[in-house]
């Protein structure tokens, strides 16, 4: 009987397999939480910031508390995004019973390592928020 003696390197696999296998998914769990950030953070400010503009005594001031609070709770997660209000159902009926204000909060989060000698937006994940708060039937109007 003749035995062969096999002589493998466990390790230099092991290394191989660890690279190849576990880095990608840790890079796409880190996007994943990136997102996911980006995300928490386009939500929360859509709401506080239509709850600040109902909250002002006309809608110039509204608009300005608005963005101020917008601008809080995006740096708050360190996230960069674009901001859009509008009153419902027309600007001259803000702050008005039965008239609600309307918040979008836009941002692409960029993929996460993506070198800035290749562009800007390499690639990225658009998130967006739309929240829409009213302003009460039964309240007083403001001026």
């Amino acid at each position: 009987m003749i035995r062969r003696v096999e002589r493998g390197m466990a390790t230099v696999e092991f290394v191989w397999m660890t690279l190849l296998l576990l880095v990608p998914f840790v890079y796409i769990l880190v996007a994943v939480f990136d997102t996911q950030r980006a995300s928490y953070a386009v939500s929360a400010a859509s709401r506080s910031a239509a709850r600040a503009y109902l909250q002002a005594d006309d809608p110039a001031a509204g608009e300005q508390r608005a963005r101020i609070a917008a601008r809080v709770t995006l740096d708050d997660q360190d996230v960069d995004a674009d901001v859009a209000i509008s009153c419902r159902p027309g600007p001259a009926d803000c702050l008005q019973p039965g008239s609600s204000v309307r918040v979008v909060v836009r941002t692409v989060q960029p993929l996460p390592l993506t070198p800035s000698a290749l562009g800007d937006q390499l690639g990225g994940i658009a998130v967006d928020s739309t929240h829409t708060e009213p302003f009460g039937t039964y309240r007083a109007g403001r001026p």
